[in-house]
C-alpha cells in the first residue's frame, strides 16, 4: 500500500551500464546503476576521479547514451529517443551549469542568457522579459550589458545559472559548479542553488569533489569504480538566505504567436 501511494520519481534509472572504447580495449565506466531521483530533490554525486559521476550526469542529461539499461526522465525513456528528438528534449528539459561557465566571450551577459531562447517561438519582447527576470534572480540586473571578461568568476557563474534557468527546465545539472571559484563566491553560488531548489522546487543534480559543496544538497550519492554506494538522505546543513526568487514566466504552447 505504501508503494502504491509513493509518487513516481522524476528520474528512474535501472541497471544502467556504460563503457568506452580506447583503441582495441573496452573500458567499463558504469556498471548496473539503479537510482531514483524525486521531483524537487537536490542530489550531490560524489566520488574520486574516474568513478563515473560525470558520465552518469551526462547520461541523465541526454548528452550521452547508455550501453544498456533503462533511463526515464519524467516518464520518457530518453535512451530510446532518436538523436533529433533527444536534442529537442534536452533543450526543453535540461539546464546546464558548467565548471568553466561556457559563456560566449563575444556576447554580453544578457545575450548569453538569451541564447537558448533564440531556438523558441518567443518574440523579442517576451525574450527580454524572461532574460531580465532571471538576471534579477541572480542579482545581475546591473551587469547585463557586460561581457564575460568584465565579470568576476562568481558573476560569470551566476550568468551561467541564469542561462540554465531561462527555459524553466525540468532538471538542472551542474558539473563542478564551484570548482573554479574562491570560497566566498562558491558559498554564494551554493546558496543560490539551494534557493532555486527550496523556493522554486527545481530538481538539481550536482557533480562535485568538494565535501563543502556537497553539504548544500539534500542527498549524497557516492560512486566508486563505476558502482553505486548506498544513498545518504539528509536535510542540507546550510540554510539559504531568506530571499524568494521570482518564478520565470511559463513557456507558451507551440503555435502561439510571438
Amino acid at each position: 500500500m505504501v508503494d502504491a501511494l509513493r509518487p513516481e520519481p522524476l528520474v528512474s534509472i535501472r541497471h544502467l551500464a556504460k563503457s568506452y572504447r580506447r583503441g582495441a580495449q573496452i573500458v567499463p565506466v558504469l556498471s548496473d546503476i539503479s537510482l531514483d531521483i524525486g521531483a524537487g530533490d537536490f542530489i550531490a554525486l560524489m566520488g574520486p576521479s574516474g568513478s563515473g559521476k560525470s558520465t552518469l550526469l551526462n547520461l541523465i542529461a541526454g548528452i550521452d547514451r547508455p550501453d544498456s539499461g533503462a533511463l526515464l526522465v519524467g516518464g520518457v525513456d530518453i535512451s530510446a529517443l532518436p538523436e533529433a528528438s533527444l536534442a529537442d528534449w534536452r533543450a526543453a528539459h535540461v539546464g546546464f551549469i558548467f565548471q568553466f561557465y561556457n559563456l560566449m566571450p563575444v556576447l554580453t551577459a544578457y545575450e548569453n542568457v538569451e541564447l537558448p531562447l533564440m531556438l523558441t517561438r518567443l518574440g523579442r519582447a517576451e525574450r527580454r522579459e524572461r532574460v531580465e527576470l532571471v538576471l534579477r534572480m541572480v542579482n545581475l540586473a546591473d551587469r547585463m550589458d557586460h561581457y564575460p571578461s568584465e565579470l568576476s568568476g562568481g558573476q560569470q557563474q551566476r550568468v551561467a545559472i541564469a542561462r540554465a534557468l531561462i527555459t524553466d527546465p525540468t532538471l538542472i545539472v551542474a558539473d563542478e559548479p564551484t570548482g573554479d571559484l574562491d570560497r566566498t563566491s562558491a558559498t554564494e553560488i551554493l546558496a543560490m542553488l539551494q534557493r532555486l531548489n527550496a523556493d522554486l522546487g527545481k530538481t538539481i543534480i550536482m557533480v562535485t569533489h568538494d565535501a563543502h559543496a556537497a553539504e548544500a544538497a539534500k542527498s549524497l550519492v557516492h560512486l566508486e569504480k563505476g558502482e553505486l554506494l548506498p544513498t545518504e538522505h539528509r536535510q542540507s546543513s546550510q540554510r539559504p538566505p531568506e530571499r524568494t526568487p521570482e518564478r520565470p514566466p511559463e513557456p507558451r504552447q507551440d503555435g502561439q504567436r510571438g
